[in-house]
């Protein structure tokens, strides 16, 4: 099957099923995919893009490429990354011919105990998403060297120049980042009024400028990051995690009183780690296994799969229907089953068998929305994120995404280093029973989750949305949107998008309460809109949520490239 093949023009495919008049009256537009012959990249910034194509003209390699556009993306989109953060990523390896799964994620501050967390938490229920408390081990610079490693073909130094220097001379920032940036200069003094950020000035001399966060176009600088990557790109990981950026956020932490140290850095590292798949109307689809919550998308897909969605209709009542009950029986599973699996064992294989599915798709009623789910059978219990792709000449893939989790993160930034701490560490759960409950030394439920799609064992697509619980939801609408309802990839990610929140937290803070709310975009018709309501769903027309996608598609025949990115975010696909 090629791309073209998926489907029909872009009128036919995002409104024959979707005629009538639109909640807001607005018409539904896309655009054409990107092609390339000799290599793609696909992120949420333009420049990121450039940078990652520019590489591969340089020699590098796919994972070159998406080291240099995710390290581009801290700078660019810190609203979202950084190295700060944390990482995930899915590799095709055109040499070995199979996928390679890479779980850059860190960990709790080993010298912290669940009751002297409690302790400091004074009788709060949750970890609040801001401070010290939420900080858990940075992950990435050490994912990029993993993979660099394995898969990479030119210096670490090379592939960090292009940042280094925009960081230097500055850069224009872009529209959506811009509107980002603001609503963060208000929450972090909020949080440092409150209590639980510990200090900002870091915060706001490394991202406000003359004290106001930057506008649209204004140019941007952060030579701080820029000495820091030098840094890293110079003398290597260990720069990092053992020697002199280890050692100045050592003595940040130990300014500000938090929990996370040196031996913190010391002892992380991260996982090779074998992708998990369901196979989906003859498509392989790819996920990572947990802390992660990409068996999510799975589980959703198998319950799907018991319905013919192209017979009903691209976003009709009754697709959306059984999509958003599918999210709420797996998400309650997510909610019980989903942590590290260092700590807790719980099986895959039941989670995604065909029997499984079969016996959750039963719970979902044709006329009625369900308001409060259950987690499945207890013998399953056996033991504001960048997402980016880039694929080279040799058939290379990468599907990578890295994330500061909420926001922009904990609103630490350690000094004189221009990059912020990510605040993961709030996804912890604090009751002993749970799965995900905080331990030193223990990773966070993630919710950040890269894609891949293979036929044959062949690869066909990596692709990602961002945006925490919307992604594994993501995940599903644009597979579905391809394989069910004949969209090409640019198609499928423009198309008009649900988002269901409401379902109980992996924190095990509260139970989906009367449905949860669902969440729909403009591009949904007013009789369907109509037609949910009916059937007991809360429903909300907004802006968003609705994640950042992108994607690169592979022609099997001809070797094509077909990349999208699409209008919800800023970036851009380009082509080689």
């Amino acid at each position: 099957m090629t791309q073209a093949s998926l489907g029909p023009t872009p009128s036919v495919a995002l409104r024959g099923d979707n005629r009538g008049d639109r909640v807001t009256g607005a018409p539904w537009a896309t655009r054409s995919a990107i092609l390339g012959s000799r290599g793609m990249a696909a992120t949420s910034h333009p420049l990121a893009s450039q940078i990652a194509i520019d590489i591969l003209k340089k020699g590098g390699s796919a994972v070159d490429a998406a080291i240099a556009a995710n390290a581009a993306l801290g700078l660019m989109e810190p609203t979202g990354s950084g190295i700060g953060g944390d990482l995930f990523a899915i590799v095709w390896d055109p040499e070995s011919e199979k996928l390679h799964g890479l779980n850059g994620s860190g960990r709790a501050p080993v010298g912290q105990t669940l009751d002297q967390l409690k302790a400091k938490l004074g009788g709060k229920k949750a970890i609040p998403d801001y401070g010290s408390l939420a900080v858990s081990t940075p992950g990435a610079v050490d994912g990029w060297f993993m993979l660099h490693e394995k898969f990479g073909k030119i210096s670490m130094s090379d592939i960090l120049a292009p940042t280094i220097d925009y960081a230097r001379s500055g850069f224009p920032v872009t529209q959506v980042i811009a509107d980002q940036m603001q609503q963060h200069a208000e929450d972090y003094p909020a949080g440092l009024d409150a209590g639980i950020i510990e200090e900002i000035d870091n915060y706001r001399s490394t991202y406000l400028i003359d004290g106001k966060a930057p506008v649209e176009g204004q140019i941007f600088r952060n030579p701080e990051l820029a000495d820091t990557l030098e840094v890293i790109g110079r003398d290597g990981r260990d720069a990092f995690y053992k020697g002199q950026i280890a050692d100045t956020i050592d003595s940040y932490f130990k300014r500000i009183g938090g929990p996370l140290g040196k031996a913190d850095f010391e002892q992380h590292c991260g996982n090779w780690i074998e992708p998990v798949s369901v196979n989906y109307r003859g498509f392989d689809v790819w996920e990572l296994p947990p802390n992660g919550q990409g068996i999510a998308a799975l589980q959703m897909l198998n319950i799907l799969e018991g319905f013919d969605l192209a017979s009903m209709g691209h976003n009709s009542a009754d697709y959306l229907h059984v999509l958003t009950e599918a999210k709420k029986l797996a998400f309650e599973d997510r909610a019980r089953f989903y942590a590290d699996p260092d700590y807790y064992d719980v099986s895959l294989d039941a989670l995604l068998s065909e029997d499984y599915a079969a016996e959750r798709r039963a719970l979902i009623d044709m006329e009625c929305a369900l308001t409060d789910v259950d987690h499945g059978d207890a013998k399953l219990l056996e033991g504001d994120t960048v997402y980016l792709t880039v694929a080279d000449r040799d058939g290379m893939m990468v599907s990578l995404i890295q994330s500061n989790y909420m926001g922009m993160g904990s609103g630490l930034v350690p000094d004189g280093l221009g990059f912020m701490f990510q605040n993961r560490g709030a996804q912890f759960a604090l009751q002993e029973d749970h799965p995900n409950v905080y331990v030193p030394r223990k990773r966070p439920f993630h919710t950040i989750i890269p894609a891949f799609l293979t036929k044959n064992g062949q690869p066909i697509m990596s692709f990602g949305v961002m945006g925490a619980a919307m992604q594994p939801q993501g995940h599903v609408q644009i597979v579905v949107n391809m394989l069910d309802f004949g969209m090409t990839v640019q198609e499928a990610g423009d198309a008009a998008r649900l988002h269901h929140l409401g379902s109980t937290e992996p924190t095990w803070q509260g139970r989906m309460d009367e449905g949860g709310t669902l969440q729909l975009e403009s591009g949904i018709t007013r009789p369907v809109y109509d037609e949910l309501a009916q059937r007991g769903h809360r429903l909300e027309i907004t802006s968003g949520p609705f994640g950042g996608f992108q994607a690169i598609w592979r022609d099997p025949c001809t070797g094509v490239y077909w990349g999208a990115s699409e209008m919800r975010k800023d970036g851009i696909a380009i082509g080689y």
